[in-house]
Order: structure tokens, then sequence, then C-alpha cells
């Protein structure tokens, strides 16, 4: 059964791809027509690609695999944290750190100097090792730096097994250093991106934030999935992770969403496909002008800032 269908992904405006003018000839394979001067991605194509990261990543977590969510976008900021917490997995969705995993050693330094201020009472009213209140602010500072940087990696023990990356483009960093790793990518492709960068491409928009919430709440429904089977699995053979099951509640919690996103989905194998091939088509006939507009006005605000990350780095 499907992990998601094509109705979703066409409600959620995954087709919607970049200006035809800003494009990358590779990606021509997952282009389906173009209308309103911009690229509509093949949903066909996407359901298939999506089913494949699907697999690969619930198998990834069964064994015992940890995966990082990646997206620093405003569109991805609140999905990612929110379905990376769901399903206990580190994620960074705030500024991408440079090293953060091919000098992880130098990172689990200062999560540790992370974790250290926290356990310290940097309470201005109280004296904190014969403090000043500005030597104190200065703490609390250097805290909350860490805290949003550092704090959705606070708990990964060593680096990843996989990484989901939400906009290869912007995210090149950690396209960069997961390849040099040699650590799987799982990533959304829109039409200006290389499909060469990852391993496992998903198809689709990486610009609209219900496109980029569904696709990331799949991923976290594979990773939910691949916990419970690890759980399974560990139970039967005695394993000494098996030692203290995982409670019900939080079973019911993992696959949640899972079944949520289920739910919709019965039909058959064979009248997916139908029901796939009627989408598209509707996509091409009847899609909304609006929602093409308002591709188009995301990729003109893009511009400002990028001009803004620029400054930052320097």
């Amino acid at each position: 059964m499907a992990v998601v269908t094509a109705r979703q992904l066409l409600d959620s405006g995954v087709h919607f791809g970049h200006q035809t003018r800003r494009w990358n000839p590779k990606m021509k394979r997952f282009i389906f027509t173009e209308r309103n001067g911009i690229y509509i991605i093949d949903l066909q194509l996407s359901l298939s690609y999506i089913d494949q990261a699907y697999a690969f990543v619930k198998e990834t977590v069964t064994r015992g695999g940890h995966v990082l969510f990646v997206g620093t976008k405003k569109q991805a900021q609140e999905s990612i944290a929110e379905q990376a917490t769901r399903v206990g997995m580190p994620y960074v969705n705030q500024r991408w750190l440079g090293g953060m995993l091919t000098n992880f050693d130098t990172v689990i330094k200062r999560i540790a100097r992370l974790k250290e201020l926290e356990a310290k009472s940097l309470d201005e009213n109280a004296g904190v090792d014969g403090l000043t209140k500005k030597e104190i602010l200065g703490l609390k500072r250097e805290r909350d730096k860490l805290a949003k940087t550092l704090g959705g990696i606070r708990d990964m023990p060593r680096t990843p097994q996989a990484v989901w990356i939400v906009d290869t483009k912007k995210e090149h960093l950690a396209v960069d250093e997961a390849r040099k790793l040699r650590i799987p990518i799982i990533g959304i492709l829109d039409t200006n991106c290389d499909p060469d960068e990852v391993d496992y491409a998903i198809p689709g928009n990486d610009d609209a934030i219900r496109s980029v919430a569904l696709l990331t709440r799949v991923i976290a429904d594979a990773v939910a999935e691949g916990l419970v089977a690890r759980s399974s699995a560990g139970a039967q053979t005695g394993a000494p992770e098996a030692a203290e099951p995982m409670p019900e509640w939080e079973r019911e919690l993992l696959t949640g969403g899972e079944e949520a996103a289920k739910a919709p989905a019965a039909e058959t194998e064979a009248g997916e496909a139908v029901v796939a091939e009627e989408v598209v088509t509707e996509v091409v006939e009847d899609a909304p002008a609006v929602d093409a507009e308002a591709k188009v006005s995301e990729e003109t605000a893009e511009a400002p800032a990028k001009a803004d990350d620029a400054s930052e780095s320097k």
C-alpha cells in the first residue's frame, strides 16, 4: 500500500517546480510538462521515489541507524523540528555550522559545553560561583546561542547513518559533508536541483510549506515504522536493547502519523495508479494559477534572503 497518495501530493503543491528559466537540465526526466511558465513535476515518479526512500529509511532505522533531519529555510524549520522530535531523531533547523559532520569531535565538545551551561542555575539574582551579573549574562548568551544551533543534535552520539535534506541547493554544506563521509542522502529535488548529489531523491516542491511538511512527515513515518520494527525484533531475539520493551503509548505515538497517512490510501495498487494518472492530467488542465504565482513570488523573495545569508557568513 502506498505511504502517500497522489491526491495528497497534489493538494500540498508537491508538483510545482521552479520557473522554466531556472532549472537544472538533469531534472528533465522528472518533469511532466510546463504550465504558466512553471515546470510541473511528474507525480507518478514522485510516488515511486517516495516508496524507495521510505523503504530505505525504515530499513536503516530498523538496523539501529539514526537519520539527521536538515532544513534551515523558513518553510522547513517548523516541520523539521516537529517531525524529528516526534520520532526522537536529531535535527538542524537553524544555521548549518561548517564541520557539523566532518569535524564532529569538535561539535561534541560544544554540545558538552551546552549541557554544562544548562546544568548551572544562571539566575541574575543569585550568585553563580561568585560571578557578576555581567558575567552571568555572558554565560546565558553563550548558552542560548549554543542551544539555537546545536539543540537539535544534543543527543546525537555519533554521525548519522542517513540524512534527510530539504533544499539541497541551500543546504549545500550539509550535502558536501555527507557525501565526503559517504552518508546516504535523502532529499527533495526541485527542478533547479542536481539529482546526482543525492542517493534517494524525491522529486517535488521544496519551497511550499505544505509540500515540505508532507514529505518530511512521510520520512518521519518511515523512521517510526523502523523504530517499531527494531523494538519488535529486539524483543524476539532477546537483545540487550530490548530489556525494556517499548511502552504501548510510545508505540501509538510513533505510528499515529503513519496510520493517518495510510488511512486515505485504501485503494488497491492498480486503482492508485489510475488515480495518479488522473491527478497528473488534472494538474495540466485545472491547476490553479494562484499556486504557480505563489511559487514565483517565493523565488523572487530568495534574492534578498541569499544576500542576508552572505552577510551572515561574512
